[in-house]
């Protein structure tokens, strides 16, 4: 039986980029498989009432260390992103559009876009960074910018969203494996467990 863990993520999301530097480590050393599945945490927060821990103090600042120490134990770079919050919805639209329609491209576009927010620092309001960043990884600006405005890629998006929210989402990172639920990326031991079991 094949085993799959459901990723459900927002660039936006510091957690999201830690979880997505690990998990692909937890799937090949359980022989699962990702489902990365892009959502809008603004929708999931308006739908249900959360908010991002940045803004509850003193929570914002302990979190950011916490992130770091994270970083730290995974081996992975991170910075706070002094632009921070960043509006994702075009970049979520660009990644649903690229699975969809690009899927050989993917990984590369996720790396790219989660790497210039929480590696680099860029300000990823920017259009013309965005472009710059895109440009840096290979890909068509223009060509992208078309895939994400698509009606269809539009639609998804919503529809992603809207199913995260009907299973109990409500945060970001959040991972599925079967029914069991796990949010934040500080419950990827758990994840691990359940794939392995």
């Amino acid at each position: 039986m094949e085993k799959t863990v459901e990723f459900y993520f927002d660039f936006g999301s510091p957690a999201a980029y830690l979880a997505a530097t690990q998990l692909p480590h937890i799937a090949a050393d359980t022989g699962a498989t990702i489902d990365w599945r892009p959502m809008l945490l603004g929708g999931v927060f308006q739908a249900t009432g959360n908010h991002s821990p940045a803004e509850i103090k003193p929570k914002g600042p302990y979190m950011t260390e916490d992130l770091k120490r994270f970083a730290r134990r995974y081996g992975v770079p991170f910075a706070h992103n002094a632009h921070f919050p960043i509006n994702t919805l075009l970049l979520m639209r660009a990644a649903t559009g690229i699975q969809a329609q690009q899927p050989e491209r993917f990984a590369a576009f996720v790396k790219a876009v989660f790497d210039a927010i929480w590696v680099n620092g860029k300000n990823m309001n920017d259009p013309a960074v965005v472009g710059g960043v895109l440009q840096a990884a290979g890909f068509d600006a223009a060509e992208v910018l078309a895939l994400a405005n698509a009606q269809g890629t539009k639609d998804k998006l919503k529809a992603t969203t809207q199913e995260a929210v009907e299973r109990g989402v409500f945060g970001a990172p959040t991972m599925f494996v079967g029914k069991d639920m796990f949010w934040g990326q500080d419950r990827l031991d758990f994840v691990r467990e359940y794939l392995a079991a």
